[in-house]
Formats: C-alpha cells, structure tokens, sequence
C-alpha cells in the first residue's frame, strides 16, 4: 500500500504523506516514494507548482520508530546505503523544476522539518511545532543540513541542531524556515494564494531563480553526509541514544540540572 498520494488540479500537484497512523514518520519506503514522486513530476509539463502536506493531525514526526530499531542492526555498508535513501529524497525535492509550497501542521519533526526547509515557500498552522532533535539521540542531521543552512543560515542552525529544542511557528518565521503562518482555518487559503502568486512566475524564470540560490550556497553542500550520519548511527553513542528513546528512558548522558 502507497504511503503517497499525488492528486493533479490542473497546473497544481498535490503530494500528501499518508501514514496518518504513524504520524507520517519517514521510512525507506516513504522516502523512495518521494524520490520517485518529485523526480516523476519534473518531467510533467502540465504541472507548475507541487504543495507537500501531510495527512492527520501531524505533518511528519521524523523517523519511523521501527526503522530506528532497525537501524541499530545495520552494517556500516547498510547504513550508508539508507542515509544515502534518505538524502536523494530530500535533494528531489529541494532541486525540483516546479514551484514546491509545504503545507505543515501539527509536529514537524527532524527529517519532517527538512521537508520544510526543502521548499520554496513553507505556510505553516498556528500551533504547529517544529524541532532539530537528532542531537538528543546522539545523532546527527546529516542529510538535511544544506537545505536548513539554507533557510536559515549557519548562526541559526547552529543553535537548533545543538540544542535540538521545540519551537514554534512564529519563531520558524522569524527565522526563515517558514514564511507564512495561517490559522487552521485560514491555511488552505493562505496555501492557494501563495500558489496562485507562484504560478504568475515565468516557469524558467522561476526554476533560473532556484538554480541560483542552489549555485550560491552550493559551498553548504558536502560530499560525505551519508557517512557521516552512519558514523552516528554505529556509534556508542548513537546505539544508546536510539535505545533510551525507544525505551522511554533518559541516554546514560543525560544530567539534571
């Protein structure tokens, strides 16, 4: 069963993650389905603009709990290889030719606010939270990196991916990572208006403009993020921090203060 749904209206592409039961959490399957959603959608040249969203009460609440326990019993060579899943799903999306707005709600979390930060233009809800927490997992976000460097520059990202604290939609605006913020009843509308903005854009004058901000800040991007991610995953510390997490329990690092 699809853990994707692509809906077409006219020049619009819909794209929802549809795993409402498990919050939209992120796992290989998933991850390919966008891969091969965005990549699929580039070559259609009816479609203008794609809007990301996600089903339920959550738009996506990071990696999947069965693929993090999972994950602890990957080689160094698997472990890559899913890192290296996990990031060409985010570079799909963030190079598609279209115009990509994301509709966020509810938790954004991790990998689901990477998706946030691969858009052009992100419209979240009143409510919604968003956070970086690898680091209180003793992990990494590796493969998300460019794309929140590039939303929300380097001083910023900083403090958020050490941290890895909660904030919300109106400081997600201040920083950049989000670009407009809609009560619930209002989102929807906020999300065809700024669609509607985006389609009166030249089609190549509008994919120019990405291809430049993705030139200038390609000194953000580096070669070896996969690894570095599996690093954290075979680590010690990565081994605990994934296991205290999925055993409700505190890492052994933990100290109170």
């Amino acid at each position: 069963m699809s853990a994707l749904e692509i809906r077409r209206d006219g020049a619009v592409a819909t794209v929802t993650l549809s795993r409402p039961e498990r919050r939209n959490a992120l796992d290989p399957a998933l991850l390919q389905e966008l891969t091969a959603a965005f990549t699929g959608l580039t070559d259609e040249d009816d479609v203008r603009a794609v809007v990301l969203r996600g089903a339920g009460p959550a738009f996506c609440a990071g990696a999947d709990l069965d693929w993090m326990a999972a994950s602890r019993e990957l080689s160094w060579e698997e472990n890559v290889a899913d890192a290296q899943r996990m990031a060409a799903a985010f570079e799909a999306i963030d190079a598609c030719p279209k115009a990509v707005v994301v509709r966020v709600h509810g938790p954004a979390v991790g990998g689901g606010a990477g998706l946030v930060a691969c858009a052009d233009v992100a419209v979240a809800a009143e409510g919604t939270t968003f956070a970086f927490s690898e680091v209180r997992l003793g992990l990494l976000p590796a493969t998300i990196s460019p794309y929140v460097l590039r939303a929300i520059g380097p001083s910023a990202t900083r403090a958020l991916f050490t941290t890895g604290r909660r904030f919300d939609a109106d400081e997600a605006r201040r920083l950049g990572l989000v670009h407009d913020v809609a009560s619930e009843d209002r989102l929807d509308d906020t999300v065809a208006e700024v669609v509607a903005a985006l389609l009166e854009a030249g089609p190549a004058a509008l994919l120019a403009c990405k291809q430049l901000v993705r030139d200038a800040t390609s000194a953000w991007t580096l070669d070896d993020l996969p690894e570095r991610i599996a690093r954290a995953r075979t680590g010690a510390e990565g081994r605990e921090g994934v296991a205290a997490f999925l055993e409700r329990r505190s890492p052994s690092w933990s100290v109170d203060c």
